[in-house]
């Protein structure tokens, strides 16, 4: 005859029973915090971010907008391999840091992936880098989102302010709007943030996160400045959108190109550029000394996209097809399909 289980075994089992719930409510616990970052991070190159942010490059790793899927969020190696899709949101504007991305959604199925004011639709997210739910960080229309330490900052859509410069911390907490005029807060460096003036003037300002406070560091007029240590590349309203760089310790300045440029993206020692010509458009590039000037693709193009080894770029008003060229080397244009296999 079997035993009949005593009341001391009864309790030993209620017991273990206990402790395991509480273990798996602590790793639930600690699955959920958000995992903070330590240092500055800065979550994408201005260049990017300006043209719309749909590839960000961390570590080995990117994360992009896939124009075959509906511009729906994927992952893939540097070199191109390995390509996983971790969300069902259309996105733009990504940033990434070790533990999370972060991005504009816009989900609304009868405009344009990049249309935006749409309710409910656009919002700024975050997701961890390897899939799963969504946080949403900001419900409302979002735009431009640029991740510095702790803290996405963006431009914040309302029906009482209209369009506004934002900043949330990356858990969704203290919401709050930065200035009431709508800075592009893409160019970034540690804990510092360069935008152009919109109100009063056009000069390059630098934005210190640590006191939300900004000083003017280089006169002109100035649009979409991209900063690299102590040089500032932008294009010269007053010449035409010329771009030119300036040399912020001693404000000297030395036009790059004469060509009329609607848009650029600067890395290492290149820069890829879109040339407006009427007659004669095309997507060019050239070294940041203004030497090895070249045209990459003829057309009109735009949201050039860097990585550490390609160029991705896309027909103007056609967001659905996107071609890519190596970042360095002979020209070699080919369209972008991202399949998962």
């Amino acid at each position: 005859m079997s035993k009949q289980p005593t009341k001391k075994n009864a309790f030993i089992v209620l017991f273990i029973l206990i402790i395991v719930a509480a273990v798996v409510s602590i790793v639930r616990y600690q699955l959920g915090k958000t995992r903070f970052n330590d240092g500055l991070a800065n979550g994408n190159t201005a260049g990017n971010l300006y043209n719309a942010g749909l590839f960000c490059e961390r570590g080995d790793m990117i994360y992009f907008s896939n124009p075959s899927d509906n511009h729906k969020l994927y992952s893939m190696t540097s070199q191109g391999t390995n390509v996983k899709k971790l969300s069902d949101d259309t996105v733009s504007y990504i940033n990434a840091d070790d533990h999370y991305i972060y991005y504009v959604r816009n989900n609304s199925s009868k405009d344009s992936a990049f249309s935006f004011l749409k309710w409910n639709d656009n919002s700024l997210c975050r997701i961890k880098k390897g899939g799963g739910d969504v946080t949403i960080l900001d419900q409302d229309p979002s735009l431009y989102a640029s991740l510095v330490g702790n803290y996405i900052y963006y431009i914040h859509y309302d029906k009482q302010d209209a369009s506004s410069l934002y900043k949330v911390k990356i858990d969704g907490k203290e919401k709050q709007q930065v200035s009431t005029h709508p800075y592009l807060t893409c160019s970034t460096n540690g804990s510092y943030i360069y935008y152009n003036g919109i109100e009063k003037d056009h000069n390059i300002y630098r934005l210190d996160t640590a006191s939300d406070s900004a000083v003017s560091i280089f006169e002109g007029n100035c649009y979409q400045p991209v900063i690299d240590g102590s040089t500032a590349y932008y294009l010269d309203a007053d010449n035409n959108y010329a771009l030119t760089l300036a040399d912020l310790s001693t404000g000297e300045t030395e036009v790059i190109t004469n060509d009329r440029v609607d848009t650029f993206n600067v890395y290492g020692s290149v820069i890829y550029y879109q040339r407006n010509d009427k007659n004669n458009p095309a997507l060019c590039r050239i070294g940041t000394d203004g030497s090895g000037q070249e045209e990459v693709c003829p057309g009109n193009f735009t949201d050039i996209n860097i990585t550490s080894s390609y160029v991705y770029f896309y027909p103007y008003d056609n967001d659905k097809t996107c071609y890519r060229t190596p970042l360095n080397g002979p020209v070699n244009v080919s369209q972008f399909i991202a399949a998962v296999k």
